[in-house]
């Protein structure tokens, strides 16, 4: 069996498995999640609150052909799908691991039984859960209060979200990676945050992009996966090619942040 030993008030504590450990180390990181409401709002309620205003518009709700017979609405589903994991993973994410680093919580850590990787895995956990709710309450409010369609290929609408939660958690830990001080990860996600909610299509939907610009912009993490999206929503398996989009970005960002971070 898995042990480690648990320091406590000074005293090493033998003994404890590892996954008890890390179990204390995410309700630890969960109480203190909690405690922070700019991030519980950026994440959970900004991209409905978006939603909302923008369904309260009437023009919003009456079909427009540039959404293939659809009404502007039924795009931004996806887009306030994507837009509470783009503010976790790249906004929120980088600040908290990169303040644990800059106060020198990590190195501490690495001299005690609890390793700093029981914290990053904490984190995103957290973070991650808090995408997916933020996507489930978009996905309710639309449909409850405008009417919007449930997914008509609930798998394959799971399948793209999860890649696409995977893709901004590996891109935040790059961002993490990268940044020394808490200033320059809030610069470089402010850098990466912006052209990320256009891929998304926070101020132009995808489907009313240009071709060219629709087809560059299909192969950015967030453009594959509000494509992926739109196409599990009319009740299609998403196109395998942005799945592997999906994919390959989630693979080589997870290595980079493998590769570059530190510690401390």
């Amino acid at each position: 069996m898995n042990t480690a030993v648990i320091r406590t008030n000074g005293v090493p504590t033998k003994g404890v498995r590892t996954d008890v450990v890390n179990t204390a180390v995410l309700r630890s990181e969960l109480r203190l999640f909690r405690r922070e409401p700019g991030s519980l709002f950026w994440i959970l309620v900004f991209p409905t609150l978006l939603l909302v205003i923008l369904g309260s518009i009437p023009a919003f709700r009456e079909t427009d052909p540039d959404f293939g017979g659809l009404r502007p609405i039924d795009g931004y589903v996806p887009v306030g799908v994507l837009l509470g994991l783009i503010v976790g993973g790249l906004q929120s994410m980088p600040q908290t691991l990169t303040g644990y680093r800059e106060r020198g919580v990590l190195r501490r850590m690495s001299t005690t039984p609890v390793r700093p990787a029981a914290l990053l895995s904490a984190q995103m956990v957290l973070y991650g859960a808090a995408a997916l709710a933020s996507a489930l309450l978009a996905l309710a409010v639309g449909r409850l209060a405008f009417g919007v369609r449930l997914p008509e290929q609930p798998s394959g609408y799971a399948l793209a979200l999860l890649l696409a939660v995977l893709g901004a958690l590996a891109l935040g830990a790059v961002i993490s990676a990268l940044s020394r001080t808490t200033k320059i990860a809030g610069a470089i996600g402010s850098a990466v945050f912006f052209p990320a909610m256009f891929c998304a299509g926070v101020w132009m939907p995808v489907q009313t992009m240009p071709d060219v610009l629709a087809r560059a912009v299909g192969f950015t993490p967030f453009g594959a996966a509000a494509e992926a999206l739109n196409q599990a929503a009319a009740g299609n398996w998403p196109g395998w090619d942005h799945l592997g989009v999906l994919v390959a970005w989630t693979v080589l960002l997870t290595a980079g942040a493998a590769r570059w971070f530190r510690w401390e």
